[in-house]
């Protein structure tokens, strides 16, 4: 049987400001990157999230990102690469200790925003999030296909999970169109369900200008703060049960 991971990006709530509808998300997600606190979140916020996908059965992961709430993490920072790497371990140890209280574990990690992208080229950072993670523990991280991190993080001895993201354009060297571009985000609904699909049963995504890439991924993040998000996102699942494409987290 043919298997996918979905995951969402979440815990990102800040006191009174929600985003997106984490309880909802938990009800379709396998797994689930929750904000740290750095590029957005509050601790509270974050604890209830936690508490609500130990008890929806989701795999947790720590969505570890720039120090940047204002820009929300999508602005690049010029790190230091010993600060960026202890920043990377600080944002695991702390979301662990929370997901621990709330009956949860941290077992993956993924990379936020500027910090996802940037280390797709950008070998220093690269070295920097990958040997900031190796030092809290040897956990899967979550990457784009392709980017010089995935080689690092293999040479290092990390698991790789390889991402695709269901409604964001791509160009074509795999990587993902700028959210400064009107296109980088998919807005309707059957291409999003044929891009899961895509990459379920044939690893394969179709690039702006039409070509195809082989990206063999193993998880599809679902971005769950868009109106009618939820919605969309549980007709993909009714179009994957239907194939018999069984939904599970990657770990």
């Amino acid at each position: 049987m043919a298997t996918v991971d979905l995951n969402a990006d979440l815990g990102e709530g800040l006191g009174a400001w929600t985003m997106g509808d984490d309880a909802a998300l938990l009800g379709v997600v396998s797994s689930a990157n929750v904000a740290t606190g750095f590029h957005a979140g509050d601790p509270h916020s974050i604890a209830q999230t936690l508490k609500s996908a130990a008890r929806a059965g989701v795999t947790v992961g720590a969505h570890v990102g720039y120090n940047d709430p204002a820009g929300f993490g999508r602005r690049f920072i010029d790190y230091n690469a010993a600060e960026l790497a202890d920043e990377v371990t600080y944002q695991i140890g702390a979301l662990d200790a929370l997901a621990r209280a709330n009956g949860t574990r941290v077992s993956y990690v993924k990379p936020h925003g500027a910090m996802y992208n940037a280390i797709v080229h950008h070998e220093a950072q690269a070295h920097a999030v990958i040997d900031g993670i190796k030092a809290f523990g040897d956990l899967p991280v979550m990457l784009l296909p392709g980017g010089v991190a995935v080689d690092i993080a293999e040479n290092k001895g990390l698991t790789v999970i390889r991402e695709a993201f269901a409604d964001r354009n791509y160009n074509p060297d795999g990587t993902l169109v700028s959210r400064r571009e009107a296109n980088a985000v998919m807005g309707d609904e059957g291409d999003i369900v044929k891009r899961v699909l895509d990459v379920a049963e044939t690893g394969s995504i179709t690039a702006i200008d039409g070509s195809v890439l082989n990206v063999d991924a193993q998880s599809v993040c679902t971005h769950g703060d868009s109106p009618g998000a939820v919605q969309l996102l549980r007709g993909v699942v009714k179009e994957l049960q239907a194939r018999g494409i069984e939904i599970r987290s990657a770990i």
